[in-house]
């Protein structure tokens, strides 16, 4: 059977009729001053129920949309007055989940990367050998600059002659 769940109770719809509101005598009750006294009914046609506002004083919407009488779906979402509540299907028919076996937990017998194993990384590995070749090149180049500021400052420290 569908369930009607409804602020976080689930009401499995068993019989032909189910009468939603706040009176006592409804089938559902919710028990919110937005919520009519015999605000709507479920009715079981075949395999299909349909949902009808009884002429509530603030409507019932399903899915965001004002009805007055709509056939309901799986996972419809319905709203007596300001109450939300959800149309389910039938889970009496799912397994439920096999208990979980204890495991108990051992350190790695080895930690070495398996032969195939390529780096996932987006970026280049790391080297920790450093290129002679390459430092050269940039001690070079901080000298050169070092050299051009230093006779840069100079030539700018000359004073020129007075006329």
């Amino acid at each position: 059977m569908p369930k009607l769940v409804v602020a976080g109770t689930a009401y499995e719809i068993v019989e032909q009729l189910t009468t939603v509101g706040r009176a006592p005598d409804n089938t559902i009750l919710i028990d919110d001053p937005s919520v009519s006294g015999h605000h709507a009914q479920l009715e079981l046609n075949g395999e299909i129920y349909r949902l009808k506002d009884l002429g509530s004083t603030n409507g019932t919407r399903v899915n965001g949309v004002p009805i007055t009488e709509t056939t309901l779906r799986i996972d419809d979402r319905i709203r007596f007055g300001g109450i939300e509540a959800r149309f389910e299907a039938d889970t009496t028919g799912s397994q439920p989940l096999p208990n979980v076996e204890q495991v108990e937990a051992r350190p790695a017998e080895m930690s070495a990367a398996p032969v195939d194993f390529a780096n996932a990384s987006p970026f280049r590995a790391r080297t920790k050998d450093r290129d002679p070749s390459r430092t050269a090149v940039f001690a070079a180049a901080a000298i050169a600059i070092l050299a051009f500021v230093i006779s840069m400052v100079a030539v700018l420290a000359m004073h020129a002659p007075v006329l």
